[in-house]
């Protein structure tokens, strides 16, 4: 009798419960030599912050899991790209398939900053979301709790630029204090799912316009001219 109330009891509760939907997204994360890059990843995926500085070699990963809501978890495989110039030409390969972005400047080296339209440039024209639209892209101005060089100091400005360039956004980040650093990600977490959703609704839309077409062809087939 026992076993039997166990068994109805578990079919209730897998009756109740609903399953969850899962999505794994690559998020590419790129800017010069010595920027933060791997050190805002171990922030957020590791609350972890190291002074020692290591540079990355061709691309690294890590992985975060996010319970986004009740219904939802999210996977995100961020890549580490790295800033040498040399690695330019693997990137292509490096960026397939990548549905979002952070490119990161140093806001104490201005050089950084004005080399971000390159990346920003590099991006776009290797590698474009499901409808062909750009990957969306957020600027992160890092080690904001140092002295800061050059336009960053304006947020108008900054606003502007990102604006122009095509970026989503952007945030002062550090690493190091951990500022900004889950607000970011959970910004452009947060357009890629909108991204996701509307790229399927796009396809579920243009599959029953092809099955109304098919439907109608059936129903009103072509009339065969005959001779007599």
């Amino acid at each position: 009798m026992n076993s039997i109330i166990n068994v109805n009891a578990d079919l209730i509760r897998k009756a109740g419960s609903v399953e969850k939907k899962e999505h794994l997204y690559k998020i590419l994360v790129i800017g010069e030599l010595g920027t933060g890059k791997t050190s805002i990843i171990k922030r957020y995926v590791h609350q972890f912050f190291s002074q020692h500085y290591r540079a990355t070699i061709g691309v690294d990963f890590a992985l975060k899991v996010l319970n986004w809501d009740a219904d939802t978890i999210v996977r995100l495989q961020l890549w580490d790209i790295a800033g040498q110039e040399r690695f330019g030409n693997m990137t292509r390969v490096y960026y397939k398939e990548a549905v979002g972005c952070f490119i990161v400047f140093d806001v104490t080296r201005a050089s950084t900053f004005d080399a971000v339209v390159k990346w920003k440039t590099d991006l776009d024209s290797k590698v474009q979301l499901a409808d062909g639209s750009p990957v969306p892209c957020v600027l992160l101005a890092n080690k904001c709790d140092q002295t800061k060089e050059g336009v960053v100091n304006n947020s108008n400005q900054m606003d502007d630029f990102c604006k122009e360039k095509g970026f989503i956004g952007w945030f002062e980040t550090s690493a190091k204090e951990n500022i900004n650093i889950d607000d970011s990600a959970r910004f452009l977490v947060q357009r890629i799912l909108e991204n996701d959703s509307n790229i399927k609704r796009e396809e579920e839309d243009q599959d029953k316009i092809t099955l109304g077409s098919r439907q109608s062809d059936i129903k009103n087939p072509k009339e065969k001219s005959g001779c007599c």
